[in-house]
């Protein structure tokens, strides 16, 4: 169905640009044309790219043409293109026989939802979209006019790599990309989707990026391919199993957002940008929205009354926001935390929750630095965080240790610590030992924190506990196994519940659980014109 989508579309684009030449062919050899044919000509040059077989091509791999993308991507009728004439310089190895306008990329600007976006589409069809000094500058020239005019810039990415035949010229072109990449972030949104094929030098402007999406199949990204790879360490891989879409997904966490195909793609790009301000002076858009019954009962009903027993956190975010609204980010990597933006009274708000369903939400390597760089985001662009959590710690293991789970864990730690946002923090069940200090704790700067009369706050759990703190009265004991059991529900009934950190400040209410949503509203309101600012300083050093 969907590659029947492809055809059409295509079908028609390339109509439109028959006709066009058709116009030019009707007249006499000796016949001059004025000086609007010529631009009429030029124009439809322009649109065919690197010709009308190449553009079949793409369309039989199941691809668009850049153009498409772009077509689809903004409002309808919006895109006004820079650059399309541009041809590349190089005259070594047969260039000069053969150029192509607009050279391999598609520049310009237009709008999503009525609002400004950059946009750049690399063309395949062209020198396999491959990146030239010309290239590299159209693409550069946009990204300036982001950053002046405080808009988002989207790069859909489709390259074969550095354009071979101008050596350096391609290298440095990669180079000026990285720079402006690095001198927009924080202050534009970035995003990066992967079209088709990004390797080598190519991969590292995505990466600088916000946030990549990929599609399943058709697009690929690594620094080596299949080929270097068997020839260095003699493993026989395919691109799909080394730089492929779930792989990105689930294995490295590369990428963010994988798609069925190019057009849902493109759609979940048109969402992202709805959560998202213009630039980190703005503000994201808020939807109309009218106050209703607030209640959820349902949340009442989700702990189950083993505290050990897991629980979907998904579950808990569908009641808390408003309906339909979550828009999961990093779904496939590190699920034991889950991060996206959501709307709360029609408001975008960011929300990091553990995850009780996947290792009973623990804190590793992974699921840190998921959402440290989620976090990071968010308070870059003055996108509100709700945190949900439900946590017994950090993960335990020679793996995690060997492999810096200190380091890792403390780039969460930092983040937090950092932001400047509204930031509200619900414990919901377990908030143990080290993690109950990472996740947002009153401690490093949580503007409010609630707890569910479930929520247990504790150095470690019961059982734990009362092995270490009565460890001689029950070895004792004429029946250690019934005194544990007595340690364990005395320690329980003093430490595992919110009251003893209510009673320090260190949690502001215990909320019955169908009054959260209520409350996060009301809360939100009251931190909207939060001002905070952190000491002077060039940059701190996050733990990398």
């Amino acid at each position: 169905m969907v590659f029947d989508f492809f055809c059409a579309f295509g079908s028609l684009y390339c109509r439109q640009i028959h006709q066009l030449l058709a116009y030019y062919y009707m007249e006499t050899p000796a016949s001059p044309l004025t000086k609007t044919q010529i631009l009429d000509q030029k124009n439809a040059e322009a649109l065919l790219g690197g010709g009308q077989k190449r553009i079949d091509q793409q369309h039989k791999k199941g691809k668009l043409h850049a153009r498409e993308r772009i077509e689809l991507l903004l409002d309808e009728g919006s895109f006004e293109e820079i650059g399309k004439f541009v041809m590349h310089r190089c005259k070594d190895f047969g260039l000069d026989q053969e150029y192509y306008l607009g050279d391999g990329v598609v520049t310009g600007y237009g709008t999503v939802a009525g609002r400004l976006v950059y946009v750049f589409a690399q063309d395949f069809t062209v020198f396999g979209g491959s990146l030239s000094e010309t290239h590299a500058e159209k693409i550069c020239k946009l990204m300036d006019l982001a950053l002046k005019n405080g808009a988002p810039i989207v790069g859909l990415n489709d390259s074969g790599g550095a354009r071979i035949q101008e050596g350096v010229l391609s290298l440095a072109g990669y180079a000026d990309i990285f720079y402006k990449n690095t001198l927009a972030s924080g202050v534009i949104p970035q995003i990066s989707a992967i079209m088709g094929p990004c390797a080598g030098g190519a991969v590292y402007s995505p990466a600088i990026t916000d946030f990549i999406l990929m599609v399943e199949n058709t697009s690929y990204m690594f620094v080596t391919g299949p080929n270097v790879v068997k020839t260095v360490t003699h493993e026989d891989v395919t691109s799909e199993e080394l730089g492929g879409a779930m792989t990105h997904a689930s294995k490295s966490g590369v990428t963010h957002f994988v798609s069925a195909n190019e057009v849902e793609c493109l759609a979940n790009i048109r969402q992202l940008l709805s959560y998202m301000p213009q630039n980190c002076e703005d503000d994201a858009p808020a939807l109309p929205y009218e106050s209703a019954n607030e209640q959820r009962p349902v949340l009442a009903t989700i702990m189950p009354q083993n505290p050990n027993h897991p629980y979907d956190m998904r579950e808990v975010v569908a009641e808390i926001v408003d309906t339909d609204s979550f828009f999961e980010v990093h779904k496939h990597f590190a699920e034991n935390i889950v991060v996206g933006f959501a709307r709360l009274g029609g408001r975008s708000i960011g929300v990091v929750a553990n995850q009780p369903a996947v290792l009973a939400g623990v804190l590793d390597i992974n699921a840190s630095t998921k959402g440290a760089r989620f976090v990071r985001f968010c308070d870059s662009f003055n996108i509100p965080l709700l945190v949900l959590e439900d946590v017994p710690g950090f993960l335990p293991g020679t793996d995690q240790e060997w492999n810096a789970i200190i380091t890792n864990g403390a780039k969460l730690l930092y983040a937090f610590c950092e932001a400047t946002v509204p930031r509200i923090t619900v414990i919901t069940r377990k908030a143990y030992g080290g993690a109950y200090d990472v996740m947002n704790s009153k401690h490093i700067g949580a503007d409010l924190n609630y707890a569910w009369p479930t929520a247990e706050i504790a150095v470690m759990g019961a059982s734990g506990a009362a092995e270490i703190i009565f460890k001689r009265e029950i070895a004792e004991a004429t029946d250690p196994a019934a005194k544990l059991q007595e340690k364990v529900q005395e320690y329980t009934q003093k430490f595992a519940n919110p009251y003893r950190a209510a009673h320090r400040g260190y949690i502001d209410e215990v909320i019955y659980p169908e009054q959260t949503r209520e409350k996060l509203m009301r809360a939100f309101k009251m931190l909207e014109n939060k001002v905070a600012t952190l000491p002077k300083k060039k940059h701190g050093n996050i733990p990398l």
